[in-house]
């Protein structure tokens, strides 16, 4: 067991983190408590258990900190390590904790440019310090992306669940830990397919698995492995898209530049602000969020919030 603190800064909005780990009504993976969550994850090979309690001042009704608070994270590990795994381990549990508590991306540069905006103006001002929250690993928000193209969320997240109990592992504590790519690409199709897995989402899931379990897809960013070369590399893997990749970036890397074009809620929020009887098509839609960057995850956030309930996405 280890600790260890990360700093929440002024406004931070405490109800949109809650909202979006608590998607999941079952709980399979992750638990939000009265005051903190608990997330299960595969690090450095082992089930580990990051419970977090957040520290501070928050203004209940309106889910922002009054002062700098703080997230206290404590990492529980199955199973013996050395001492490298251990190091490892902690440096990973460090990162997991900045994706999943939307510290990644400083909202303030966006907003700064973006306030006086005549299109996303009045809503960059609705949401000060709205952020991004991310999947805890990059192979979960890839394989969030791949099972949630093209369906409701509902059932993206029943899908998700059934993915969580097939090829994670459980925690001591009974929570489960979202799967790593050695676990998922030992499934059967098979299994998936029986629970409503469509056949191209199942083998779009494993070929990612075994890409990435086998070394031929490389997911860390190096200096011989940059962010472009690793979206080029995804696009290459078939049954993945743009949509998929740029969703991976922003949820996996939380790449401050990604042009969600291809979304069909950000084309659905760009047609109610623009006031007109359909939605713009793609090609329009990349246009209209150029003007964004290097910020449009940013942008990206505020049209998603404009539609739908926290934590959705």
């Amino acid at each position: 067991m280890s600790s260890f603190t990360l700093a929440l800064p002024p406004g931070y909005r405490l109800g949109d983190v809650l909202a979006f780990h608590r998607r999941d009504a079952e709980a399979v993976a992750e638990q939000v408590t009265d005051n903190g969550l608990r997330k299960g994850v595969m690090l450095a090979g082992v089930p580990v258990l990051l419970d977090v309690v957040f520290e501070g001042r928050f203004d209940q009704a309106a889910d922002h900190a009054i002062a700098p608070g703080r997230a206290v994270c404590t990492v529980h590990a199955d199973g013996k390590l050395s001492a490298a795994a251990r190091r490892r381990m902690h440096d990973q549990a460090h990162d997991a904790m900045l994706n999943i508590l939307g510290l990644r991306i400083d909202p303030a540069p966006f907003c700064a440019a973006a306030a006086l905006d005549p299109l996303l103006g009045d809503l960059v001002r609705a949401q000060p310090g709205l952020r991004i929250v991310q999947s805890a690993t990059v192979f979960e928000a890839l394989t969030w992306a791949i099972i949630g193209q093209q369906i409701n969320l509902s059932f993206a997240i029943a899908l998700r669940r059934t993915f969580i109990e097939q090829a994670g592992r459980r925690h001591s504590s009974g929570l489960w830990c979202y799967p790593a790519a050695t676990d998922a690409a030992a499934l059967d199709i098979e299994a998936l397919l029986s629970r409503k897995f469509s056949r191209a989402k199942a083998e779009t899931l494993l070929r990612l698995a075994r890409l990435v379990d086998s070394g031929a897809l490389d997911l860390d960013i190096s200096p011989a492995n940059s962010i472009e070369q690793i979206a080029a590399a995804l696009l290459a893997v078939k049954g993945i898209g743009p949509w998929t990749v740029n969703y991976a970036l922003l949820r996996g890397y939380g790449y401050a530049d990604c042009s969600l074009h291809g979304d069909v809620a950000i084309r659905a929020a760009l047609q109610a602000l623009l006031k007109e009887d359909s939605k713009p098509d793609m090609a329009r839609t990349e246009q209209l969020l150029a003007r964004y960057a290097p910020h449009r995850t940013m942008a990206a956030a505020h049209l998603w919030a404009s539609l739908q309930p926290r934590g959705a996405e």
